[in-house]
């Protein structure tokens, strides 16, 4: 791919650019999409609160597992290959729903959309710093990360500007249409590869899956199940033993799927911990949020995103310029100041009751963005950073499966809390209903509410008794997510590199090993 002689942007880059921030754009809102129609869905299906955490947490827990491997497939074999790849799988899962849509196929259709999207994530970030000159590269890196972490919110608005017309239904088929039209335009970029193409490693591949996995099950399962549960038990105990594998066999292999020796490297581990945690708390967050301005303040669809909105100006704005901040600064001062702004606005939405008003929860959402767009993208040019380019396909896996893994453990925390919560304080009432109703008034909020409307005006105290159960179980989701955050930013304000003095001969790559094999399409 040429560059011009000043070293900027040519109208392929600009088109690439626009093409990647597009596809994770529908990543990442894929992600989210769902929030606005749970209540829809579990209407409509029957789904009970766990189930709605799993069509969620399917998804990611698909994509955590796997993109790593498809990170080093796209190295190998051909990062734009692996982006129409990856689209094609995601249309053809995300179409599934239109004609099977029963809890367990939704599950089914979420985890496949999954598989497609970690083959896009890794993708779109290495064709990026395999193709733009160093000295735009983060820029570039910045603006993708500040896409990426607005996905989630117009995710949501998407969707509910869908809902607001049609059924649950007509989300899936905005994804399914998404997929295609991205999938067909990715042709038009050019094809980029790892010139060594190293040879893949298969058990790193399963080992890696079976920890990533095994946690995000057991992170799942402890609310509902709590610690001693045998599934729980077998679950951290598959996770332990495979990521101990994980880490002997990426040691020894002469091709390892991710050279764990890179976590040494304090901006690369401490970056990639950060990552983790943001969309940890971020996603585990906006699936309770996005529920509360539905059941509780009553909106609907179209305005609980609208309310969302006002998020992303702060995000995108911070990560145009956090990247060049954390240049002169270090990361640690970006990084850890960020994560405590989130972990203030999560134990205030912590604070909020039944009657709260719209600027109660607005203004810790605006606190939260601002954390977000001050660490996120730093985070990721660190990553990317620490990494020859040949290898940025990994980096870039590497990245997002930080993301992944942290956004489906936050589901399943969060969900998982919520459901605990609501289902201990709901039980009480649970005696004094009608066989039938018992069922659905303990498995979500949104049949419970369905319940007391037909009930008529003898339903009211129902009603009101199971909104006080969610906010219960949701308080108690953000105060364990905001505490884990606080917690997490010390850690992080120890770890992450400060300012560099002089710059690092190390980081400089020979130019051999920097040179990619570019093919044009």
């Amino acid at each position: 791919m040429d560059v011009n002689r000043r070293g900027g942007l040519t109208g392929v880059h600009r088109w690439l650019l626009t093409l990647s921030c597009l596809a994770v754009t529908l990543v990442i809102a894929s992600m989210a999409a769902l929030y606005t129609a749970l209540p829809e869905i579990a209407a409509d299906t029957g789904a009970s609160q766990v189930q709605l955490t799993w069509i969620v947490d399917g998804y990611t827990l698909a994509l955590a597992c796997l993109v790593l491997p498809a990170g080093a497939l796209g190295d190998r074999y051909g990062r734009r290959a692996a982006l129409i790849a990856g689209l094609i799988v995601f249309a053809l899962a995300s179409a599934l729903p239109l004609l099977l849509d029963s809890p367990t196929w939704l599950i089914t259709a979420r985890g496949l959309a999954g598989v497609g999207a970690a083959l896009v994530m890794p993708s779109t970030l290495s064709l990026i710093t395999a193709s733009f000159p160093p000295e735009r590269r983060n820029g570039a890196i910045g603006l993708w990360a500040g896409v990426a972490g607005v996905g989630a919110i117009l995710g949501i608005l998407g969707s509910g500007i869908l809902l607001e017309y049609w059924s649950w239904i007509s989300v899936f088929v905005g994804m399914t249409a998404a997929g295609v039209v991205l999938s067909i335009a990715a042709f038009t970029v050019p094809e980029s590869t790892d010139s060594a193409r190293p040879a893949f490693d298969p058990f790193g591949a399963v080992t890696g899956a079976l920890a990533v996995g095994a946690i995000v099950v057991a992170a799942i399962e402890v609310p509902a199940r709590g610690w001693l549960a045998p599934v729980v038990l077998v679950a951290a105990a598959v996770a332990v033993v495979s990521a101990i594998a994980f880490v002997m066999i990426e040691l020894r292999v002469a091709y390892p799927l991710l050279d764990v020796r890179l976590f040494a490297d304090r901006g690369f581990g401490s970056g990639t911990a950060i990552v983790a945690l943001q969309f940890l708390v971020g996603f585990g967050m906006f699936m309770l949020i996005v529920q509360y301005f539905q059941l509780i303040f009553g909106y609907r669809p179209l305005v609980s995103a609208l309310a969302m909105a006002p998020m992303m100006l702060p995000m995108v704005t911070i990560s145009a310029f956090a990247p060049r901040l954390s240049e002169r600064i270090g990361l640690r001062l970006p990084a850890a100041g960020g994560l405590v702004l989130i972990g203030i606005a999560l134990i205030a939405l912590g604070g909020v009751g039944v009657d709260a008003s719209y600027v109660d929860i607005l203004w810790p959402l605006l606190i939260m963005s601002t954390g977000i767009g001050l660490c996120t993208a730093p985070a990721t040019a660190a990553i990317i950073a620490g990494t020859p380019v040949a290898k940025h396909g990994v980096a870039a896996a590497v990245n997002d499966a930080a993301r992944e893994v942290g956004a489906a453990i936050g589901i399943a925390v969060g969900g998982s809390v919520l459901a605990a919560g609501y289902s201990d304080r709901i039980a009480p009432a649970l005696p004094r209903l009608p066989e039938e109703a018992r069922g659905p008034v303990e498995d979500s909020l949104a049949a419970a509410l369905q319940v007391a409307e037909r009930a008529g005006p003898t339903g009211q105290p129902l009603a009101d008794f199971a909104r006080e159960a969610f906010v219960y179980g949701m308080h108690h989701s953000a105060v364990a997510l905001g505490c884990l955050t606080l917690v997490g930013a010390v850690g992080i304000a120890i770890w992450a590199p400060g300012r560099r003095r002089t710059p690092e001969p190390a980081a400089a790559v020979p130019t051999s090993e920097r040179q990619e094999q570019t093919v044009a399409s």
